[in-house]
C-alpha cells in the first residue's frame, strides 16, 4: 500500500487508453446508464464494464471521476492479489517463500505499471488469479460441488475482459485433476458445470446490453474476443511473433530476471547421457512427483503462456495472471542461490547499488544545477530540456524524501551485509527493499515531473475555459481514435463533428487532419483557430487547433 495508493493520483492522464477507460464510468455517472453507457459522443466501450463499475462506484463519493478514484481499482486489485497469493503460498509451502514471492511479484516492472494505470488489466489479472486459486482450494476439499466463490469470481474475470475469465481457469484445475488421475468424465464433468454456473452473471450484461445495443454491441463482442483470438480484427491490434512473450516476459521481471541471467553463468551444464525417451520419462515422473502446490503453478504458467501465444494479437498484459506463480519459484531460486551461489547474489546487489546510486546522484544534479549550466556541459540535454525544467520546477514530497533516505540506508546495508550474506537473510530482503525505495522515488517524484509535462491536461483547461458548457466538436481521421483526454477532463462533451454537422460550436482538431476538414467542408464552414496546443496531442500525435466554426451564409 505504501508503494502504490499515495502516488496513483499524482499523475495527469498522458496516454490514450486510461482517460479513454475513464470516461466510459464518467457516462456512467452522467448518464445512470450502468450497462450500455455510450461515450466519446457515440462509442460503445470495447470491454465490459466491471472495472468501469469499480471506477464509479469509488467515484460516487465525490460525485466525479479523478485520475485517482480511475485508478484505485488497479491498485487495490493489485494489493488484494498480493495478501491471496502469500496467504495460499504461506499454508502450502511456507512463510518466507511466499512472503518472498509476493514482494517480488508487485514490484515487478510490469504488474507494479499495471497497479498504477486506470486499464482493465490488473483487475482482470486479480480474478483470475483469484479463481485459480479458489479453483485449487475446491478440488483440495475433494471437489465436491460447484465453488460459488470460484464462480463468482470467474464471472467477475469475463465481466472485466470476455470469456477468457471462464475457460483458462477450469482448463487448468481440469489438466490439474487428470494429471492426478482423477476421472476424465468426471472431471470435463465438474469443470464444464463450474463453468456454465460461472457464465450466469456474465450473460445477464450480456443479455440487457444486447438489448440496448442491438447488432452493433454484438458485432463488437465477436470481433473483441473471437476476432482477436483469430487475428481477424477490423483495426490494428498488437500482432506479434510467437516468441514475444518469452522475451517480453524476461523485460516484464526486471530486475528479478537480471539476477536470473546473471546465475546462468555460474550453474554446471553436463549433457544428457541418457536417451530422448528415457529422459522424457524421468521429466514426467518428476513433474507428477511434485507438491501439488507447486504442480498447480506450473501449469498456471504453461496454460496460460500457451494459450495466448495462440492468437496473433499479443501484448504483455495479456499474461499477467502467471507472474505470482513464476515468482514463486523464482523466490524458491533466489533461496536456493543465497544458499549456494553467494557470488551471484553479490554480484546482482553491487550492480542494482551502483545503478541506483548512479541514478540519485544524477537526479541530485539534475535537480539543483541551472539548466543553462548542465547544457554548457552536456549539449545532448537539450532535447529533454523541458523535462528537466519539470523536475527543477516540480516540489519534493515528503515520500520522495524518506524513499531517498530508505534507499541509501538499503545500499549502506547491501554493502555492510556483502560478506556474510549467505548468514541469513538480510542481504537478500536489503536489495529487494532497495529496489522498493528507488520505485517509490520514481513514483513520488520523477514519473509525476516528466508525465505531467507530456500530459495534454493543460490544454485540455484552456479548451474547457474557452469552451464551458454545451459539446465541443472533434474530428480524428484514424478510425477508432479520439481526443481521449480532453473529453474526460470536459466531462465527456466531446462529440463527432461529421455525425452531428452542426451550425456552429468548436472543433478540435489535428493540424494534418485539419486539411481534410478543409476538403471537405471548406464551402459549407468558415473556421477560426482560437487555441493552439503549446505540443503534439497524446492522441493523434499532432499539434492540436481548437477552431471556432459556423456554417457560411450563401
Amino acid at each position: 500500500m505504501f508503494t502504490i495508493l499515495p502516488y496513483i493520483g499524482i499523475v495527469n492522464f498522458h496516454t490514450k487508453g486510461e482517460p479513454r477507460e475513464a470516461v466510459v464510468a464518467v457516462s456512467m455517472l452522467n448518464n445512470h446508464n450502468w450497462i450500455l453507457p455510450i461515450n466519446n459522443g457515440g462509442d460503445i466501450a470495447y470491454k465490459p464494464p466491471m472495472f468501469h463499475w469499480l471506477i464509479a462506484l469509488f467515484s460516487l463519493p465525490i460525485g466525479h471521476v479523478t485520475e485517482y478514484t480511475s485508478r484505485l481499482p488497479s491498485a487495490l486489485a493489485a494489493i488484494i492479489m498480493a495478501i491471496c497469493c502469500f496467504l495460499f503460498f504461506a499454508k502450502r509451502i511456507n512463510n518466507s517463500t511466499a512472503f518472498l514471492s509476493v514482494l517480488l511479484t508487485i514490484s515487478t516492472f510490469e504488474i507494479h505499471r499495471a497497479a498504477m494505470a486506470s486499464r482493465v488489466d490488473m483487475v482482470m489479472t486479480m480474478f483470475m488469479v483469484l479463481s485459480f486459486l479458489q479453483l485449487y482450494k475446491w478440488n483440495e476439499k475433494g471437489a465436491r460441488g460447484i465453488s460459488i466463490v470460484a464462480t463468482v469470481l470467474m464471472g467477475c474475470a469475463a465481466l472485466t475482459k470476455g470469456p477468457v475469465g471462464i475457460v483458462l481457469p477450469c482448463a487448468i484445475i481440469g489438466l490439474f485433476m487428470l494429471i492426478r488421475g482423477q476421472n476424465l468424465f468426471k472431471v470435463i464433468g465438474k469443470c464444464t458445470l463450474m463453468g456454465i454456473v460461472s457464465c450466469i452473471l456474465p450473460a445477464i450484461w450480456y443479455y440487457c446490453a444486447y438489448k440496448q445495443g442491438g447488432e452493433a454491441f454484438l458485432s463488437l463482442v465477436m470481433e473483441e474476443n473471437f476476432g482477436r483470438f483469430m487475428g481477424k480484427m477490423s483495426y490494428e491490434s498488437h500482432e506479434q511473433p510467437i516468441i514475444y512473450y518469452f522475451y517480453i516476459t524476461l523485460a516484464g521481471f526486471i530486475p528479478w530476471s537480471i539476477l536470473a541471467f546473471i546465475s546462468v553463468f555460474t550453474l554446471p551444464y553436463k549433457w544428457p547421457k541418457e536417451k530422448l525417451l528415457q529422459k522424457w520419462k524421468s521429466l514426467k515422473q518428476s513433474i507428477t512427483e511434485m507438491n501439488d502446490a507447486r504442480l498447480y503453478s506450473l501449469l498456471c504458467i504453461v496454460t496460460v503462456f500457451v494459450f495466448f501465444c495462440i492468437p496473433k494479437s499479443k501484448r504483455s498484459v495479456y499474461i499477467m495472471s502467471i507472474y505470482p506463480f513464476i515468482a514463486f519459484f523464482l523466490a524458491e531460486y533466489m533461496f536456493y542461490l543465497l544458499r549456494n551461489k553467494q557470488t551471484v547474489w553479490r554480484i546482482f546487489g553491487s550492480f542494482l547499488s551502483a545503478l541506483i546510486g548512479v541514478t540519485l546522484v544524477l537526479l541530485l544534479i539534475v535537480r539543483f544545477i541551472k539548466l543553462e549550466v548542465l547544457l554548457s556541459v552536456v549539449p545532448a540535454l537539450e532535447s529533454v530540456s523541458v523535462y528537466i525544467v519539470a523536475l527543477q520546477e516540480t516540489s519534493v514530497s515528503l515520500w520522495a524524501v524518506t524513499a531517498v533516505v530508505c534507499t541509501l540506508a538499503a545500499i549502506l546495508t547491501i554493502y555492510k551485509s556483502r560478506k556474510e550474506c549467505c548468514s541469513n537473510n538480510r542481504y537478500l530482503y536489503a536489495v529487494v527493499f532497495l529496489f522498493f525505495s528507488f520505485q517509490v522515488v520514481l513514483d513520488a517524484y520523477v514519473l509525476p515531473s516528466v508525465l505531467n509535462r507530456k500530459s495534454m491536461s493543460p490544454f485540455a483547461e484552456e479548451v474547457i475555459k474557452t469552451v464551458p458548457e454545451g459539446k465541443i466538436y472533434s474530428y480524428v481521421s484514424t478510425p477508432m481514435l479520439r481526443f481521449f483526454i480532453v473529453n474526460f477532463y470536459a466531462n465527456d462533451r466531446v462529440v463527432d463533428f461529421e455525425k452531428e454537422q452542426p451550425e456552429d460550436g468548436y472543433l478540435l482538431v489535428g493540424k494534418r487532419d485539419f486539411e481534410d476538414i478543409r476538403k471537405k467542408y471548406g464551402g459549407l464552414y468558415d473556421f477560426h483557430p482560437v487555441l493552439i496546443s503549446s505540443q503534439k496531442g497524446n492522441e493523434v500525435r499532432d499539434i492540436i487547433y481548437l477552431y471556432a466554426f459556423s456554417k457560411t451564409e450563401h
